[in-house]
């Protein structure tokens, strides 16, 4: 296999093939990501894409899963990225997930019916980086879109009947804006309606602008206690039918798995049972180098 590294996937695609169909991506300027800063965004050719699933049929012939990787690979070319899910459909003939990245800025612009197309030939879920519903954050971390850009792009994908999964970045807001990024991140993603719901939580490594205003002051990161609060926070104010919310990915301090509303009050339990603990080892700072 070909890669232009590094690579990143969701912690839920670790059993998926991965087959770089872009590299980087086409938005890279979040104050808080690092992930594709060494790269520029580029649409790979087909041609090569095919090569690499070739490849990748010599040594997997059965997959039942595939993210296409880099970032925001939704932003392809509808012609493209529909030669690209039906060749993996016929090399895989179990395959029963095609997956990519996917950012609201990409999303809004789209014709739902080009993403009814891109269902109809096999993409099932997209995963978006909402990050936070609060304008004023958004507008901090340079995303370049609005909460209601993400309920827009959010409204497209139901309708062309692609699963939704939306990232919220705990801790996102600092300290001195937490309350506003849990309560405007729940009332967004409640106007959104997505099928998942994942929390990350917010880690500053060296390189990224946001380093830098840590160096400064000008911006307070939250503690363990103060991120398990904001989630709790969170969660009380989502109203979202049906949705799975999950806490699955390393940077996490507490492991949160249900589904809402039923399961909405037995997280809140399971947050206040460890916020009731003076000291708790789970929301004692980490030392995370890389993501």
């Amino acid at each position: 296999m070909r890669y232009e590294e590094p690579v990143f996937r969701p912690p839920c695609e670790a059993a998926s093939l991965i087959i770089q169909a872009t590299v980087g991506c086409p938005h890279n300027r979040c104050t808080f990501c690092s992930m594709y800063k060494e790269k520029k965004y580029r649409v790979r050719p087909v041609l090569e894409i095919k090569e690499d699933i070739d490849m990748a049929r010599s040594v997997w012939a059965d997959p039942t899963s595939v993210f296409l990787a880099d970032g925001n690979t939704i932003a392809m070319r509808t012609g493209g990225f529909i030669e690209v899910l039906d060749y993996l459909n016929e090399a895989f003939p179990r395959l029963e997930r095609i997956s990519c990245y996917g950012g609201a800025r990409f999303i809004r612009g789209r014709d739902v019916a080009d993403l009814t197309r891109l269902a109809e030939h096999g993409l099932k879920i997209i995963y978006m980086g909402l990050e936070s519903g609060d304008d004023e954050i958004l507008r901090r971390v340079r995303k370049g879109v609005t909460a209601d850009d993400y309920v827009k792009a959010a409204e497209k994908v139901k309708q062309a009947g692609i699963e939704l999964s939306v990232y919220v970045l705990a801790g996102l807001g600092g300290r001195g804006r937490t309350r506003e990024h849990a309560i405007n991140s729940a009332l967004t993603l409640n106007r959104m309606k997505p099928d998942y719901i994942r929390i990350r939580t917010l880690v500053i490594l060296p390189g990224v602008p946001m380093y830098e205003e840590v160096l400064s002051g000008e911006f307070e990161e939250c503690s363990g206690r103060e991120i398990a609060q904001e989630t709790r926070l969170l969660l009380s104010h989502l109203d979202v039918e049906g949705a799975r919310f999950l806490s699955d990915h390393v940077s996490n301090y507490l492991p949160l798995y249900g589904r809402l509303p039923e399961d909405r009050e037995e997280l809140i339990a399971a947050i206040d049972q460890v916020l009731a603990h003076p000291d708790p080892p789970m929301l004692k700072p980490r030392i995370i180098h890389s993501l």
